[in-house]
């Protein structure tokens, strides 16, 4: 069977004998020559930036490379949330094309139509069937940016990661062929390629939805009339003794991405933190900005849910897509891993699972983006997998 991707996640720091072998090494797996990659370091290799990026385009001969550094990386199989690293995927995508793009803060600020990003990239709406995008959260407003990108690109999905760096230090590093940009990175995929997306958030809704009905930027004040703070206190006491022992840091409020449904389940909220609350007063804060008219409900999280959300997400996709993927790629959640499931490679083996072999690369990231409906937000506490497909015919017999 023609072999469309290959990747491996190395440990230990920097070594140039072997970022040269293992770029060599990915490129004689490939069934053609690399369409593009995608790379993820630990941000130690940020002082080797340069040298690291030439090696793997020059010896892997990859005209197109994006990625970023994590403290923690995903590969075949496997998670290291620890030690310095990187995770390399080389791509040889039949009939498709990509088109890498850098872009910074300036350009946010410029940005007063849908039609600035389009010129920017040249790209059209029909042109593009799926972003790959990693920007750095300390020189980019990325919700700003994630906000113009949908609505210059409605509902095309946009899969990625903030990229991050040291533990305490306000830097990051963002890597697009073989130089380090200072805002972000989207990587245009186009032709015959299909992303089929997974957007685990592995929390469920308890209580019931509401509408807001006052709020003052981040501060839910009232939920259906009634102070918030006084919802929240109701639905914990209804949680059982079993649930109010897992809810311990681990509530959250769910925001309806659609006013517009009959019915709420799980998936249908972005789940937000809950960052205080003052029962006083009856308001509690949230980690984003609910508007009056929205439907809210709160959401309890925990590892089994987490666990069995992805696993039927996972089953759902490998029903729907009709086809084989050949490569994926994978930003999770700091609060995923062994924190939560109490073991490692917990979501890069459970994809392994239904998916075996499928070459993948990743990182653990602050904060993921991924779709949700027909838009794209920014998510914590997820995982936020890309599975690519062919759709070139070739590929398909």
């Amino acid at each position: 069977m023609p072999t469309f991707a290959a990747s491996r996640l190395v440990s230990g720091p920097f070594d140039e004998a072997a970022v040269r072998e293992l770029a060599t090494q990915l490129r004689s797996e490939l069934n053609d020559k690399p369409s593009f990659g995608v790379v993820f370091a630990t941000p130690d290799y940020a002082e080797k930036a340069e040298e690291f990026l030439e090696l793997i385009r020059v010896y892997g001969h990859v005209p197109t490379l994006v990625g970023c550094t994590g403290t923690g990386l995903v590969g075949l199989a496997q998670e290291q949330e620890e030690g310095s690293g990187f995770s390399l995927m080389l791509v040889s995508a039949p009939g498709s094309k990509v088109t890498a793009f850098g872009f910074t803060q300036d350009n946010v600020e410029a940005c007063s139509t849908t039609e600035y990003w389009r010129d920017k990239t040249r790209l059209q709406p029909a042109d593009v069937k799926a972003w790959l995008v990693f920007p750095n959260p300390f020189t980019v407003s990325v919700e700003t940016w994630l906000k113009q990108w949908n609505q210059a690109y409605p509902h095309i999905p946009i899969f990625g990661g903030y990229a991050g760096g040291f533990t305490g230090d306000p830097d990051a590093w963002v890597f697009c062929n073989d130089r380090v940009v200072t805002g972000g990175v989207a990587l245009a995929l186009q032709g015959e390629i299909a992303v089929h997306s997974v957007v685990a958030q592995g929390c469920k809704p308890i209580g019931e939805p509401l509408t807001v009905t006052q709020a003052d930027r981040n501060v839910l004040l009232t939920l259906g009339s009634r102070p918030a703070y006084e919802v929240l206190s109701d639905v914990y006491k209804e949680l059982s003794d079993a649930e109010r022992e897992q809810a311990r840091g681990h509530l959250f409020a769910g925001i309806a991405v659609s006013e517009y449904l009959e019915e709420y389940k799980r998936g249908d909220f972005l789940v937000r933190n809950i960052i205080g609350a003052d029962p006083k007063s009856g308001a509690v804060a949230i980690n984003a900005m609910p508007r009056v008219g929205q439907t809210l409900q709160y959401q309890l999280r925990d590892s089994r849910m987490a666990s069995d959300e992805l696993r039927r997400l996972l089953l759902d996709q490998q029903v729907r897509m009709g086809t084989t993927p050949f490569a994926a790629l994978l930003c999770t959640c700091h609060g995923r891993g062994r924190g939560l499931f109490g073991g490692p490679d917990h979501d890069a083996g459970l994809i392994n699972q239904f998916f075996p072999g499928l070459p993948m690369a990743g990182l653990f990231a602050n904060v993921q983006i991924g779709q949700v409906g027909d838009r794209s937000f920014a998510h914590g506490y997820t995982a936020s997998l890309a599975l690519l497909c062919s759709t070139a015919k070739n590929h398909l017999l």
